[in-house]
């Protein structure tokens, strides 16, 4: 026997599906329990009971027999069926019970199940369409006929009518037709939505793995920024001691020096009232056998050391000197801290002069960068920027933390960044920004600007000083911009991964900009 013809056989006549614990009645007539309890359910109080499938009557509610057998067979055949979905709208004709419909006759106005569709009419004006509760909707509103087109022109659905009537000489399309056509709009819109969905989720996993990177750097920075701080805490103490020691030590010193001159007074008053009284004596012998009349008389040994001493400390730095042992400390506390992370200062960027475009100048030092109005005439070289007034550092940078600062106060037209060594030399594609082997920023008309990959973000902030930081960490794929005003603003990072060394570069239109010692 065929599949279909099996499913046939094992279908309960209530719900259309395969018999689910089936049980009959005494007319031999199988059904699904939960589908028969509620036909006669249904039945109840209306003075007597019948079987949906041959109408037998019984006068009181049937007892219903289980059928091992025939549940047996179902259950063997369900596993390998499609489940049928059902759409919720009932047949039409069935009104002993809800009998779910399969189809849907638009001239009729029915909804009809498997049994009532073979005995339906088969001819043209009796549409078929998906079960729907709607019927009304698929019809004209004012002729009250199936929708059969689609008029473009005015871009609504119409009946035959209609298009004799207010449609007419419009263009039209059968509702295939503009259903495909929207489909077909609707796979570029679809795909276009994968597109994006996908680019999303590479979006996403990209942040998933940073985030994995940043937790795993944010656990390691959690223990060197608590040793860090404990190790700072210590230093301050250290220096706060040595900081107090120099202010109380400077009225030690001068204290120490006032008790060293009273002793040398009471040592002069003591030669002076000697002398004061051999000057009085009458007895010349006795004053010529004095013996130490030489000691007596040098009175000059330690002046000019006293005096320097004196002067010394009347001039003492004070505040000066406290600030110097500040400043010592602080520094070496700032070393510290770029120890414990490992931060790897720019110590010496000098200028590469065989990459400077033939309208700048370089300085001796090979630290500032000029613009000219006249051609520098530059010797030809392989790494020189033909067509831009700009210029790179002869220092790469393949791994660490860097950065460094630039005084931009000579000009108002400027651009600093960092650039792969594989840089265009000539053409718009060697200009700092205009190209994926750079990043940079400018200012423009007093506006910071940032461009990668000839795409430009105007920054919300204005400049507010001369001197902007360029910060580099290699492995994290991160380039930084930060102006140093008070306090330090920072304006942009670029994240990527790098795959060259790193050189720093600069552009500069008019006046000119120089590059600061990198800092440790």
């Amino acid at each position: 026997m065929a599949s279909g013809d099996l499913r046939a056989e094992l279908e309960c006549s209530v719900c259309l599906d395969i018999y689910t614990d089936p049980v009959n009645l005494n007319c031999g007539h199988n059904f699904c329990q939960v589908c028969i309890d509620h036909v006669l359910d249904i039945q109840e109080g209306s003075g007597g009971y019948s079987c949906p499938e041959c109408r037998k009557r019984f006068r009181s509610r049937p007892v219903l027999h289980r059928n091992i057998a025939l549940r047996n067979i179902a259950e063997t055949f369900l596993p390998a069926q499609p489940d049928r979905e059902e759409s919720g709208v009932f047949c039409t004709h069935c009104v002993d019970y809800p009998v779910p419909a399969v189809r849907s006759c638009l001239l009729c106005e029915v909804s009809l199940c498997d049994k009532h569709l073979r005995v339906h009419k088969k001819s043209p004006e009796h549409i078929l369409c998906d079960p729907t509760m709607s019927i009304e909707s698929r019809k004209c509103s004012v002729h009250k006929e199936v929708l059969k087109y689609f008029c473009t022109e005015d871009e609504t659905y119409i009946c035959i009518s209609c298009m004799i009537g207010g449609h007419k000489g419009h263009e039209m399309k059968s509702l295939d037709e503009a259903s495909e056509k929207k489909k077909e709009t609707l796979r570029n819109v679809l795909q276009k939505l994968l597109t994006k969905r996908e680019q999303t989720e590479e979006r996403v996993q990209s942040l998933q793995e940073h985030r994995r990177k940043v937790e795993e750097e944010a656990a390691g920075d959690t223990k060197r920024v608590t040793a860090l701080f404990r190790e700072l805490r210590r230093r301050l103490e250290d220096l706060e001691k040595r900081v107090l020691r120099e202010i109380s030590g400077r009225a030690e010193r001068i204290s120490i020096s006032i008790r060293d001159l009273e002793i040398k007074k009471e040592e002069l008053s003591r030669k002076l009232r000697h002398i004061e009284e051999l000057c009085n004596m009458t007895d010349p012998l006795t004053v010529l056998q004095e013996s130490d009349t030489g000691d007596l008389c040098d009175t000059e040994d330690g002046d000019n050391e006293d005096r320097e001493r004196h002067e010394e400390l009347l001039h003492d730095g004070g505040g000066l000197d406290v600030a110097g042992v500040l400043h010592t400390g602080l520094s070496d506390i700032i070393t510290e801290v770029n120890v414990y992370f490992y931060i790897q200062g720019a110590a010496d960027i000098l200028l590469d002069g065989n990459t400077a475009g033939n309208y700048l100048q370089i300085s001796d030092d090979r630290k500032t960068v000029s613009r000219s109005h006249r051609n520098q005439n530059h010797p030809e070289t392989p790494e020189r920027f033909q067509d831009y007034s700009q210029v790179l550092s002869s220092q790469s940078f393949s791994s660490g933390r860097h950065y460094w600062e630039v005084d931009v106060g000579g000009s108002d037209l400027w651009r600093v960044g960092i650039c792969y060594p594989s840089i265009e030399r000539g053409g718009k594609e060697s200009e700092i920004g205009y190209n994926k082997k750079s990043w940079g920023l400018d200012r423009e008309w007093d506006q910071y600007r940032v461009i990668h990959d000839k795409k430009w973000i105007h920054l919300p902030t204005n400049p507010s000083s001369n001197r902007v930081r360029i910060y580099l960490d290699y492995e994290a794929g991160r380039i930084s911009f930060y102006d140093l005003c008070d306090p330090i603003r920072h304006l942009h990072t670029f994240t990527t991964s790098f795959t060259e060394p790193l050189h720093a570069g600069l552009w500069v239109c008019d006046g000119c900009i120089k590059i600061c010692r990198g800092r440790r």
